[in-house]
């Protein structure tokens, strides 16, 4: 019996689930679920949930399909966004390095706020639209 739930993983919705799944995989250097993985003979895949893991195994990220979503408009409040996940860095310069990266990746960046010298950090949206953080920090 255990005393608490434990976070199994955090899903995300999106219009193209298999898109956003890559952008993250590549972001994080995450792999798909085994039975997950894009299909290699060039058909088109109709997954409509799809799991990344750790290097161990472990679930980090899921996705599922849905067919209409509001893309968040954060800072404006027209339409909130709902949720964002925040990744640490050690250091300005792996901070500087992975904003560069996701942005190579589709992402877009919505606050710089590298100023700030206690936590400087980078809000950016990922090609869905969904923010998130980049900050220096540990966990």
């Amino acid at each position: 019996m255990s005393t608490y739930p434990v976070l199994m993983h955090t899903a995300l919705d999106a219009t193209d689930a298999r898109a956003l799944a890559e952008f993250y995989r590549e972001l994080l250097g995450l792999q798909c679920r085994p039975g997950d993985e894009p299909p290699t003979d060039g058909s088109v895949d109709d997954e409509d949930w799809l799991v990344l893991v750790d290097g161990h195994g472990n679930r980090v990220l899921a996705f599922q399909e849905v067919h209409t979503l509001s893309r968040p408009t954060w800072p404006a409040h027209d339409v909130p966004k709902q949720m964002h996940l925040d990744f640490c860095v050690p250091t300005v310069d792996e901070l500087e390095r992975h904003r560069r990266r996701a942005e190579d990746l589709g992402a877009i960046v919505l606050l710089d706020r590298t100023e700030k010298r206690e936590e400087p950090l980078y809000v950016l949206a990922d090609p869905a639209r969904h923010p998130f953080c980049i900050l220096v920090g540990s966990q």
